[in-house]
């Protein structure tokens, strides 16, 4: 057992999180989210709300100093109405660890593309839409 870990950081995450390097991002998919389809390592989270696992992640992840888009939630489709109430609890989480660091937003085509090229792709369990992040790794200073 180890000290200080939150207990949502599974041993496969822990490990993908401490072999990413400098400028490596990772993405936390919500439930709806093409993790299987786009991920070059996939890690599942099933029941897990994105949230908490943010939370957990940036205990031990610092974000990229150097870059302005270092936290990106994938914009709303034109004309849709969905609740996007989270990406308030996000920036929240986010202010916590990085009070710096600002929240962007790329169109979904783009996002997918990115998202592709991510490290890893988390499969969370949660339910709202649009509650994807992409977090780009920084140095620990």
């Amino acid at each position: 057992m180890l000290k200080n870990i939150p207990k949502l950081l599974s041993p496969e995450l822990l490990k993908i999180l401490c072999e990413m390097g400098h400028g490596d991002e990772i993405v936390i998919g919500d439930g709806n989210f093409p993790a299987a389809s786009n991920a070059k390592r996939l890690v599942r989270a099933d029941g897990i709300g994105a949230c908490d696992l943010l939370d957990a992640i940036l205990q031990v992840l610092p974000l990229d100093q150097y870059d302005a888009n270092n936290f990106v939630l994938m914009q709303k489709c034109a004309g849709d109405t969905a609740d996007v109430s989270i990406w308030n609890d996000y920036e929240a989480i986010l202010k916590k660890y990085e009070p710096t660091a600002a929240v962007s937003f790329e169109t979904r085509f783009a996002y997918y593309e990115r998202a592709k090229k991510a490290y890893a792709i988390i499969a969370t369990g949660e339910e709202k839409q649009y509650a994807n992040i992409i977090l780009k790794k920084g140095c620990v200073l």
